[in-house]
């Protein structure tokens, strides 16, 4: 039998705006969460997985600032995952916390999720996007087009991989959808050996609910995790904030919009090393921090004003010690996409700029399938130190992105 490569590229990335695209989940109406047609073990497990990739990318990146989009990369498996059979199944459920999870159980949340978290706030843009781009002449099980079409909203095309005038109407397709961000991400000429390209594009972009005055922000230190220090733009408000100090860390939280979705800046307790506190993460503990919050009428917040780019990185080694190595094996089974196909290789890559006016945030992730206000004594929150800080819709308990600043560039 003939072996072939399937590539399966899946994208996040922070734009204004999507328009005249195909295969996209997005709308400005109103839309109510429905917590009914979510199996809570879904939700439990998406968020279990973001502290797990994230602190086994943490661990191989001590000396390097982190940012991902555990929420790309969940979706990007989830969708190869449905193509999944056997032992195979059984390990990627594992590591994406889905075990005991009904496939249909898990699609119907996945769609639901999906729905809500385009719809969810008219003063956020959050657009989810998705197409298959299969090779003219090559069949893929019905069942696992038909599942993405309908899970996940993709629009599916049939192209002559060997005409260059298909490669430049997907390279077009990600261009539009990205307003020219990304552009050139499949190159000419295809090997004869891909099957498939499965594009996934999120973007983010949100205003804060209280900007920062520009006014205010001023030029300080910021202390690197080597001990380095270094001249930062750091901005500063005051005014009423969710806000806590435990017992190892200090928290304070940043709403957008209609302050559903918000970005949580963590600083570990004083001379706790970054590292270590991240290796305490867990979804348990991350539940703990947001329970402890409570709203306070005078903080001080400053934090720094950064942009971040992460990526590209390989994500093998980390998913293989979350337990999911057999899909990366030649015993995978991924029949229900066709014999024969196994993950070579899953890499991502993500950016992030926070301002005084919000933040825009983008991540790729690419899933290669192979053959075989002033007061007295205010609280202060100064992030002056490196800081772990995550992007969450609170009303679906789902964590957009996260990230480990250790210097500002």
């Amino acid at each position: 039998m003939k072996k072939f490569t399937i590539t399966i590229l899946l994208m996040t990335f922070t734009i204004l705006s999507i328009a005249g695209c195909t295969g996209v989940i997005n709308s400005n109406q109103a839309y109510i969460y429905n917590r009914e047609k979510t199996d809570l073990g879904f939700l439990a497990g998406n968020k279990r997985f973001a502290f797990d990739i994230f602190r086994a990318i943490n661990a191989e990146e001590k000396e390097q600032s982190v940012f991902i989009s555990p929420f790309s990369i969940s979706t990007a498996l989830s969708m190869t995952y449905q193509g999944a059979r056997g032992t195979t199944k059984d390990a990627m459920a594992e590591a994406l916390g889905y075990k005991d999870i009904d496939i249909n159980s898990l699609n119907e949340s996945y769609k639901n999720l999906l729905t809500y978290l385009s719809k969810d706030d008219s003063k956020l843009q959050l657009n989810i996007n998705n197409s298959i781009w299969i090779r003219e002449g090559n069949e893929v099980e019905k069942d696992f087009l038909s599942v993405n079409r309908d899970v996940f909203n993709s629009y599916i095309a049939e192209l002559d991989f060997g005409n260059e005038n298909s490669v430049k109407e997907i390279n077009k397709w990600i261009d539009d959808s990205t307003k020219g961000k990304i552009r050139e991400m499949v190159d000419y000429p295809v090997p004869d050996n891909i099957l498939m390209y499965l594009v996934n594009a999120i973007y983010f972009k949100g205003d804060w609910t209280n900007r920062f005055d520009t006014n205010k922000t001023f030029s300080t230190q910021f202390m690197q995790a080597d001990g380095r220090k270094q001249q930062v733009d750091m901005m500063s408000q005051a005014g009423k904030y969710d806000y806590s100090l435990g017992n190892d860390f200090e928290v304070v939280r940043l709403p957008y919009g209609d302050g559903k979705t918000a970005m949580y800046c963590i600083l570990p307790k004083e001379g706790m090393e970054i590292n270590d506190f991240i290796a305490s993460m867990s979804s348990e503990k991350w539940d703990e921090i947001k329970n402890s919050i409570s709203t306070r009428d005078d903080v001080l917040v400053q934090i720094p004003r950064f942009k971040l780019q992460y990526g590209k990185t390989e994500l093998k080694n980390s998913l293989s010690k979350l337990g999911m190595g057999e899909a990366f094996s030649d015993y995978a089974d991924f029949s229900g996409i066709r014999e024969n196909v196994a993950i070579s290789s899953v890499l991502h890559k993500a950016i992030i700029e926070v301002n005084e006016e919000g933040s825009e945030a983008a991540a790729a992730t690419v899933v290669e399938v192979r053959a075989t206000s002033a007061m007295p004594n205010p609280i202060a929150f100064i992030a002056d130190r490196p800081f772990l800080f995550i992007i969450a819709n609170d009303e679906s308990d789902t964590i957009l992105f996260m990230g480990k600043l250790l210097r500002v560039e």
